[in-house]
């Protein structure tokens, strides 16, 4: 039987950086999981190029548990690695391999426990949930997710496994970003009025921008768990103009919240609409030409703590862990609560080594995950 770190070395291999397909290991895992008699779903992204997948093994019945993974990793562009970072390297008790950590440990996991899933008598099934494109906004699982909860047989619940070393995490804040782009009228810089400068009025709503952040700020309780402890808004990226002294044609920038369960992403976004709308109609008054476009990049949803939901129930049974734990950082967990199932986040290795050159996971982490399987093939049985 093939073991977690065997998974790992093929998986790692597969060079599914996000802007890459991902065919190539999703025809692997779904002929895999096939051959073991699992009943498959692939869904493809629109342009056909890449895949998510949704496997079931065990009886059809409603009630089973989602092990959830994304294939896609990020880029080593411009990363020092000391290793090749598509070939699974062993040292000191550590696989190194892009995604090892994030999150192809927890996939690998799951595939060597496979086996082990067919020949038990389960009395509930698992279902195995792999996406593409989480890394460029969680765009590949909301397709999914709708397959998963408009067809039988429906899961109870979902655990995602993002590296959390195996601890059980039970809210995230979300992910919702922005592409602003001012199109004004070049013109001299001293005829301010036979123009529109694109770059001072994308100032203004930037400056807008920079005041809801604030609110956001004020508007977290004083109990909250995260840090920080309230939503953030930042404008990661900027650019436009030609010159010093001619009014500036074009601007643009990119602008990430991430909200805390208590904010409203979306609403923000409607309000910087609302807003764009007025500035635009004033920047028309010197170019009627003048237009001001909001285009959202990406809309996750904060993961809610359930308290003691059944994925919680079920994930702190499994570990024995029942201190209670947020983190900043997003995931497909709240995109699958949106849909209705109860999830928490729980997986092998640890988020401070993702992104990273010289990503890795401890082998003593895939021992812990492999640990939790069997006992959840066990509760999946009695």
């Amino acid at each position: 039987m093939r073991t977690a770190s065997d998974w790992l070395a093929e998986l790692v291999s597969f060079d599914t950086t996000s802007r890459n397909s991902n065919l190539a290991l999703i025809d692997r895992v779904e002929s895999y999981l096939a051959g073991l008699g699992a009943e498959c779903h692939r869904i493809e992204s629109p342009d056909g190029k890449k895949a998510n997948l949704h496997a079931v093994l065990g009886p059809h019945v409603d009630g089973g548990v989602v092990l959830s993974g994304h294939t896609d990793v990020v880029p080593v562009d411009g990363q020092d690695w000391k290793t090749d970072p598509f070939t699974l390297t062993e040292r000191d008790g550590k696989l190194y391999g892009r995604g090892s950590c994030d999150m192809k440990g927890f996939i690998a996991c799951a595939l060597a426990k496979a086996p082990g899933f067919a020949k038990a008598e389960l009395k509930r099934p698992v279902h195995f949930a792999f996406s593409y494109d989480e890394e460029i906004g969680c765009l590949g699982a909301p397709d999914m997710i709708r397959q998963m909860a408009g067809h039988s047989p429906r899961p109870s619940c979902v655990i995602v496994g993002e590296p959390t070393e195996m601890a059980v995490v039970t809210g995230h804040k979300g992910l919702y970003s922005v592409r602003v782009e001012v199109t004004g009228k070049e013109a001299h810089s001293s005829l301010v009025e036979d123009g529109a400068c694109a770059t001072t009025y994308a100032v203004r709503l930037m400056h807008w921008l920079v005041q809801e952040s604030d609110k956001l700020k004020a508007a977290a309780p004083d109990d909250s768990p995260f840090t920080p402890p309230y939503g953030t808004l930042t404008i990661g990226q900027m650019g436009g103009g030609t010159a010093t002294n001619i009014l500036a044609k074009s601007a643009w920038f990119e602008s990430l919240m991430r909200p805390a369960p208590w904010d409203d992403g979306p609403g923000l976004g409607r309000r910087l609409v609302e807003e764009a709308a007025r500035i635009e109609a004033e920047m028309q008054r010197y170019a009627p030409e003048a237009k001001i476009t909001v285009t959202t990049r990406s809309n996750v949803p904060p993961l809610r703590p359930e308290d003691m939901g059944e994925a919680e129930t079920l994930a702190r049974a499994l570990t024995g862990d029942n201190s209670p734990r947020v983190v900043a950082y997003g995931t497909e967990g709240g995109q699958f609560q949106e849909a209705g199932f109860s999830t928490v986040i729980c997986g092998p290795g640890s988020i401070t080594q993702a992104h990273q050159a010289d990503e890795f996971v401890a082998i003593s982490e895939l021992d812990a995950c492999m640990r939790f399987l069997d006992k959840l093939e066990q509760r999946l049985s009695a």
